[in-house]
């Protein structure tokens, strides 16, 4: 028996909404439905898939990272040009389908994400808890963390900033506070963590 999958239906047409939700329903998956992404962000869902327009599909990835949260976000549109499928796919979106919806490819796509998240959710969570972490740091903050990253002394740092050492030091303390690390392998853990929200264009 398929799994009852929740899905997140934002469109701006209603007649598209109830069409979309209809599919879902039919196949036995439980639906919510929402005229905009802002309402949707309004609900903070923590679990499911997002299906909505191509056009905000990129958007609602960036914008759900922005609050420290991970869903699959599936694109729709009537028409699913290759180039709007890469740009897409590029900005983290996890699968593209055409409109009108069919049960047979929605399944398919419910498959194939149900996959990826066993393997990637909880990764891609991590990475975007970290990086909402260091969004907290001031440039220079920011900085000093990623000479430490590389396995570089005060005094390297602060002939690579054309600062002090002990400026780099007082920058270094405020970056552990706001990230709450101990020491400094902590902090450079982090940092690594979160490489894969920017690399996959999870944040903006």
């Amino acid at each position: 028996m398929e799994q009852r999958h929740t899905l997140h239906i934002v469109h701006s047409a209603s007649r598209m909404r109830a069409e979309l939700a209809r599919t879902g329903f039919a196949m036995g998956h439980h639906c919510e439905i929402y005229a905009s992404l802002d309402e949707l962000l309004a609900g903070s869902p923590d679990a499911g898939t997002i299906l909505i327009g191509s056009d905000a599909a990129a958007d609602a990835v960036a914008r759900m990272a922005q609050h420290g949260r991970w869903l699959p976000v599936v694109a729709l549109d009537s028409d699913p040009a290759p180039e709007r499928v890469v740009a897409a796919m590029r900005a983290g979106v996890l699968d593209f389908l055409a409109l009108p919806l069919n049960s047979t490819a929605l399944a398919a796509s419910l498959q194939r994400i149900e996959q990826e998240v066993a393997a990637h959710g909880a990764a891609r969570r991590r990475a975007l808890a970290a990086w909402q972490r260091m969004s907290d740091l001031s440039p220079r903050e920011r900085e000093v963390l990623e000479w430490l990253a590389r396995g570089c002394s005060n005094k390297v740092i602060a002939r690579e900033l054309t600062i002090s050492p002990r400026t780099v030091e007082i920058h270094r303390a405020n970056m552990m506070t706001k990230l709450g690390a101990r020491h400094a392998a902590e902090a450079i853990r982090l940092r690594l963590e979160a490489e894969p929200a920017v690399r996959m264009r999870l944040v903006g």
